[in-house]
């Protein structure tokens, strides 16, 4: 490695992409009235994106952010594998915590940044897709 490349280390422009995506959804989720409890709450076995509470229900988001034209809707990217772990993770989180929620719900919100200006969040769509997993 040379010691320009060093100094100068290439930008993360997927991890970049994602923190503007999650930013969208954490403040779409507050405009709808929820409280966000945790945001990328992380253990061993994996992350989630965000916890939140509509009223009493919890609500797991998987936020999925795209600002290129590979998929339609971000939530295309979401695998059966994803929610699968997502639900697994609800769990170990619900464990370390003392309230109780009338019911559980997964969600996925994506969010399409604009593939030429992505820090340009007024120009971010957010699709909300809601109980994606039972």
């Amino acid at each position: 490695m040379s010691a320009q490349a060093r100094d100068h280390p290439r930008p993360d422009r997927r991890g970049h992409i994602g923190r503007l995506g999650e930013d969208v959804a954490a403040d779409y989720a507050t405009s709808l009235g929820w409280t966000v409890l945790e945001r990328n709450w992380r253990t061993r076995y994996g992350e989630l994106d965000l916890v939140a509470a509509d009223g009493s229900v919890l609500v797991i988001v998987e936020v999925k952010t795209r600002a290129s034209r590979t998929y339609d809707d971000p939530v295309m990217a979401v695998t059966p594998v994803k929610l699968t772990r997502m639900r697994r993770l609800a769990r170990v989180w619900l464990a370390g915590q003392d309230r109780r929620w009338s019911q559980i719900r997964f969600d996925v919100v994506s969010v399409r940044l604009d593939h030429a200006a992505p820090d340009d969040l007024a120009r971010a769509r957010v699709r909300h897709h809601r109980g994606v997993y039972v």
